[in-house]
């Protein structure tokens, strides 16, 4: 079996002006991605539960770095969104990922999940790694066809079409508190 490669995302934020800097030999369309997915998180900062006082700084007073480590490996194709917007929210929100799982999936600016190229590598590079949990576009669902039965057996894939049940299950929430689709007042199902 063959397989794609993991890509790790990480995100810092310091005092500054709102500037954005990114690293980590990405190409063109990651840039993109990038963009798209940090106007998602500074559109939804309130949704986010960042105090108002919080969410305006950010806009304004907070600089984010976003690197792609492996500096080597030229990084480019539209498929890190749900990460960039993943990582993003986690650190803003000061809510761990879940460490147990691997993602995939482009994101629009209404935070719909976009369905992407390659599922069956990217499934196998998440199973080589021991990642027991991906989390796929639900537009993806009929690609899981690909994936050989042993990986689909061992690897539990959910499928989201926004990026609000994407959250759901990225972060780990406190138990005294509902996931982000419920706090907005609406349903979101991941069925990925």
């Amino acid at each position: 079996m063959f397989g794609g490669e993991t890509l790790f995302v990480e995100v810092e934020q310091v005092a500054g002006k709102g500037a954005v800097q990114m690293t980590g030999n990405i190409k063109e369309v990651m840039q993109e991605s990038v963009k798209a997915a940090l106007s998602w998180v500074r559109a939804h900062a309130t949704d986010l539960h960042l105090a108002t006082d919080s969410a305006e700084s950010f806009r304004s007073q907070t600089d984010l770095h976003l690197h792609f480590p492996d500096g080597a490996v030229p990084k480019d194709g539209p498929s890190a969104g749900v990460a960039i917007v993943t990582a993003l929210a986690s650190l803003l929100t000061g809510r761990r990922v879940n460490p147990s799982l691997a993602m995939t999936g482009e994101v629009t600016l209404r935070g719909l999940v976009l369905p992407v190229g390659g599922v069956k590598e990217k499934v196998l590079a998440a199973h080589r790694k021991g990642i027991p949990m991906v989390l796929l576009p639900a537009l993806n669902e009929k690609d899981l066809a690909d994936v050989p039965a042993a990986v689909r057996a061992s690897v539990r894939v959910e499928l989201g079409g926004h990026m609000d049940a994407v959250l759901d299950q990225a972060l780990r929430w406190p138990e005294d508190r509902v996931g982000f689709s419920a706090s907005r007042g609406k349903t979101v199902g991941f069925g990925r």
